[in-house]
């Protein structure tokens, strides 16, 4: 779907993507592959797209093994790119996060007998240029992430 956005008197382009998926392990990978492909559009580097995988990858594997606690439900993708910025969110409807800020900490896990690194929302933040996390105790998490593409040191390639 390709929208245009009015911006003062230009118009911006905008496409977006929407993927909903069981909360598999194994489907991963296909989310990973799926969002790398639709941020192709914008032309980015081999390092770009490495990231927002790595983010993806993490959004997801908390979504299963926390949110979800491995039971089979849907997680969905939401991709908006709009110029040189690529925007996703990965929503869950899982047992939600107590308290987000201690669970955003470094090294901070809820399941430490699964040799969890409580390193997943810390990779999302090197990874994305934002990263801001919403969640209600019982009705779900949403993890919202931007990426510029083709930004370095604040000046556009």
């Amino acid at each position: 779907m390709i929208k245009g956005i009015r911006k003062g008197n230009t118009m911006e382009n905008t496409n977006e993507m929407t993927i909903e998926f069981d909360s598999r392990s194994c489907n991963e990978g296909f989310a990973r592959v799926a969002v790398a492909a639709f941020c192709t559009q914008l032309n980015p580097t081999l390092e770009e797209v490495a990231d927002i995988k790595t983010a993806v990858s993490e959004a997801i594997t908390n979504s299963i093994i926390h949110g979800y606690e491995n039971e089979v439900k849907k997680i969905r993708i939401e991709c908006k790119v709009t110029e040189r910025e690529m925007h996703i969110t990965v929503i869950d409807h899982g047992r939600g996060i107590e308290n987000v800020e201690k669970a955003m900490e470094p090294l901070y896990t809820t399941k430490p007998e699964l040799n969890r690194s409580g390193m997943g929302f810390a990779f999302m933040e090197a990874f994305m240029d934002q990263i801001l996390v919403s969640s209600e105790l019982g009705k779900g998490t949403e993890v919202h992430m931007k990426k510029t593409i083709g930004c370095i040191g604040g000046i556009f390639e």
